[in-house]
């Protein structure tokens, strides 16, 4: 049985420094040129919600790696003069200390990178109202303070894409202001990180159009080095921190079809309704058919982006 099909939600290496995200690993750890470098373990752990769910998606984390590594490397070759990113590796054998064996099961799944000092900002990009964006457009006619035109339907095009920071919390993300997350942080780096995100986000949004797919909205993160430079880090552009529709199914007024998690998140949401869960820990068990056409569409969209298969 492979890495592709068999369930990754825990890691235990020996190595320092272990913080466990809602989806990621994290060790301190040492390439053969290189110390003091981050490994980053993409586990099929999955979150929805703010919540972990008891089930992930045997493969998934392999999936996110590839697709990110995909993006990084077209940032790299598209916008080396506009911003920087962590990734060193993705190449599990180049980790020191490591035994074939731990090595073998974070194939595909792991991301070397530079430690940055991290801004405690997730920086949200909406070019389609929808989501939360969408309700709570229908309630005030702005998201996160961003003035709207009126009469926008759901999933509609926005005039232009708009910058919808949140807080960067381990238990819970908060929305706020482009105005309070620079009381934050500061505001210059605030208008450095927003004209970032805007400038990534319309790249990747020409190249998916090009594609056959919508990025209809997206999450960056971003961190300090030793220079105070600006980097990229984290994942990038996955369905995990994005919403990707099939451009040949869309149409304004309705929900869309999905490429990312929006699947599990429709199922959840309507065992909200139906009152048999409050979005609180413990997450529901996902039955076998939300699981299986979830990890279908992650595989869909990995193809149209990348033209290639990914047998996960």
């Amino acid at each position: 049985m492979t890495a592709y099909n068999q369930e990754f939600l825990k890691s235990d290496l020996p190595l320092p420094g272990k913080r466990q995200g809602k989806v990621r690993d994290i060790y301190k750890a040492q390439l053969a040129d290189q110390t003091n470098v981050l490994l980053i373990i993409a586990s099929d752990r999955l979150s929805a919600f703010d919540v972990v769910m008891p089930n992930g998606i045997a493969g998934k984390g392999i999936i996110l790696t590839q697709i990110s590594k995909f993006w990084f490397d077209m940032i790299k070759e598209k916008m080396a003069d506009q911003v920087t990113h962590h990734l060193i590796a993705t190449d599990a054998n180049d980790v020191q200390g490591l035994t074939d064996e731990q090595k073998e099961s974070l194939a595909g799944r792991v991301m070397v990178g530079h430690i940055a000092k991290v801004i405690p900002i997730e920086c949200i990009v909406r070019g389609y109202i929808t989501g939360s964006g969408w309700k709570e457009y229908q309630k005030v006619g702005s998201v996160c303070g961003v003035n709207l035109p009126k009469g926008l339907q759901q999933c509609e095009k926005l005039p232009e894409p708009i910058f919808t920071p949140t807080t960067k919390d381990d238990e819970h993300d908060e929305a706020v202001t482009f105005e309070q997350a620079s009381n934050l942080v500061g505001e210059d780096l605030m208008i450095k990180v927003r004209d970032l995100s805007l400038s990534i986000y319309k790249m990747a949004h020409d190249y998916a159009a090009k594609r056959g797919i919508i990025l209809a909205d997206t999450k960056f993160e971003f961190g300090t080095n030793e220079n105070g430079d600006i980097m990229l880090i984290d994942e990038v552009l996955t369905p995990d921190s994005s919403r990707f529709w099939p451009a040949d199914d869309y149409q304004i007024g309705r929900d869309q079809v999905s490429f990312d998690k929006q699947i599990v998140r429709n199922y959840l949401e309507e065992l909200v309704t139906d009152g048999k869960w409050n979005k609180q820990y413990p997450g529901p068990e996902l039955p076998v058919q939300v699981i299986d056409r979830t990890k279908s569409r992650y595989l869909d969209a990995y193809k149209l982006l990348t033209g290639s298969d990914l047998h996960a």
